[in-house]
């Protein structure tokens, strides 16, 4: 079974015959391998680690561009409304930008979002997941549901919002037939 650190040793072994740069931008888990851990701050400074998670409950990582702009309105407001659900399914969303903690809280407020937003204003969890936006420091619209025990299940990377939203709610049916806590 292949595993993200296999995953890295080839990326890395193919860098001598490219750029590192080029290599790095392109990293990204894929299905199926483990899900990189890491651990961040929410909007109220409180931590966050994906590895408390893993063994309980399935997570729903999401990556948007910025706080408060159409789009990403409407994706946040779409998860929000379908809370319900993805809790009734053992499953935790996370959403992550390269916003600042006092953004992330005017947005929460804004549109009562039910959900953590974590701080990721130099990117390093967005680099962990390959979604960094080329010369930009902004994320891609990119999702990945990772199952209870820590393995991607499904990523979705698409600029379209409801798709995010379709996708993920298809993915999470497909969990149902495994562990959770």
């Amino acid at each position: 079974m292949k595993t993200f650190r296999t995953f890295l040793y080839s990326a890395f072994a193919a860098a001598f015959a490219m750029s590192a740069a080029t290599v790095l931008a392109d990293l990204r888990p894929e299905v199926g391998f483990q899900a990189p851990l890491f651990t961040g701050h929410d909007q109220d400074g409180n931590k966050w680690s994906l590895k408390s998670h893993i063994g309980k409950e399935a997570v729903l990582l999401y990556f948007y561009p910025k706080d408060d702009t159409k789009g990403c309105t409407a994706e946040a407001c779409s998860i929000r409304d379908k809370m319900s659900e993805f809790k009734q399914r053992d499953v935790q969303v996370v959403g992550v930008s390269f916003d600042d903690a006092d953004s992330h809280q005017r947005f929460i407020f804004k549109y009562n979002l039910n959900f953590p937003l974590l701080v990721d204003t130099k990117g390093k969890i967005a680099d962990l997941y390959g979604v960094r936006m080329p010369h930009k420091d902004m994320d891609r619209r990119v999702s990945f549901l990772i199952g209870p025990d820590g393995r991607i299940d499904h990523i979705t990377d698409s600029p379209d919002p409801a798709v995010h939203l379709r996708e993920m709610q298809a993915a999470v049916a497909h969990l149902e037939g495994k562990t959770f806590h």
